[in-house]
């Protein structure tokens, strides 16, 4: 300063800092215990736990589903379900124009009216070819009796010879047409041979063509096989004209849900069927449902796959692979599952026992 004395010597200012009251102390002191417990803690959880839990996030729900398909052709004339509408078993779907295939029944009762018919006709003709074995039969006896008389008398001499070739020709002619009867009646009688069954085979066959049709009329209504939510319902289509076999709808079973989860094959060494198992979702989260390993794949994801992987060349990377591992819910769940949705599993792998 202006005013201060140049002849004094300069002396610096002393700061006091006070001492750490005991709270700061306290809290010092726990610090500094807390962080090497929280240390220990953490690495003595990693060790006990270290080879416990085996998981994956390459796992999704999974759902029985059908695809519905029709068993007749024909055009589709009503649609009685709608998308991701639930359907209980035995509920119709969609219904196919059932008139060409009551013509059909029609027809198959028309048929097997006419193999009555044919078959009285045959009757009535197996009938009239015993009546003529027997006027035939009668017809030989008196032209053998004719042709007797004629023979004594030419050796007596009191005919001709022209008519006795006469006698003897109608002998022939009645002995032809009693074997034409027979053939005949051997005919009828095969004809109405019903190879040890009750029925006509020509009645049976008309039966059965119209049983086929009277069948193909009730397929033109499709019913739900089971219960569950209706799916790809875009395909139904009034005035559509559905194929024989043609996958028209698909029913997903929701009351019935697992989970696939694709481990990796050195996850599996210690895993058993029946070991719990805790399945997370990524669509709901913090739910968490209890569950167990149901069954293990029989091979990895690329044995199935459509192009499976070649390994016999000589550029060959190895490469870890994924076995398909069913975990079976044991729980209800609170919200829907939904088939394909992504979830995460843990397998408690300390228990080796079978559920």
């Amino acid at each position: 300063m202006a005013d201060a004395d140049p002849r004094k010597p300069f002396v610096a200012e002393t700061v006091i800092v006070p001492e750490p009251t005991a709270k700061r102390r306290w809290k010092r002191t726990a610090l500094m215990i807390s962080v090497p417990l929280l240390v220990i803690a953490v690495a003595a959880y990693l060790w006990l736990t270290a080879g416990r839990f085996v998981s994956t996030d390459n796992a999704y729900i999974a759902q029985d589903k059908v695809s519905v398909s029709a068993d007749v052709a024909g055009r589709i004339v009503q649609v009685a379900v709608h998308e991701n509408q639930t359907v209980k078993a035995g509920d119709l779907l969609f219904r196919i124009d059932p008139d060409p295939y009551r013509i059909a029944v029609a027809q198959a009762d028309v048929a097997i009216a006419n193999a009555r018919v044919d078959v009285g006709t045959l009757q009535s003709s197996y009938q009239g070819k015993g009546a003529d074995i027997a006027a035939a039969q009668d017809q030989i006896l008196a032209a053998q009796e004719d042709y007797d008389r004629q023979a004594a008398l030419m050796k007596r001499g009191f005919t001709t010879r022209a008519r006795l070739q006469q006698a003897e020709h109608s002998l022939q002619q009645a002995r032809a047409t009693l074997g034409n009867a027979q053939a005949g009646a051997a005919e009828a009688r095969a004809k109405l041979a019903t190879g040890g069954s009750a029925v006509s085979p020509a009645i049976a066959a008309a039966q059965v063509q119209r049983a086929k049709a009277a069948l193909d009329l009730t397929r033109t209504a499709v019913y739900a096989p089971y219960g569950g939510t209706i799916s790809q319902s875009d395909r139904l289509q009034v005035g559509q004209m559905m194929v024989s076999g043609l996958p028209a709808v698909s029913i997903v079973k929701s009351n019935r849900s697992w989970v696939e989860a694709n481990f990796k094959e050195t996850d599996l060494n210690q895993m058993r069927v029946g070991q719990p198992a805790e399945v997370a979702f990524d669509a709901y989260k913090g739910l968490k449902l209890k569950g167990h390993v149901q069954s293990i794949g029989a091979g990895t994801g690329s044995e199935f796959s459509v192009l499976p992987a070649q390994n016999a060349t000589g550029n060959w990377v190895k490469v870890t692979q994924r076995v398909p591992v069913r975990i079976a819910i044991d729980e209800p769940s609170p919200r829907p599952l939904i088939a394909g949705l992504s979830a995460e599993v843990t397998i408690d792998v300390r228990d080796h026992g079978n559920r």
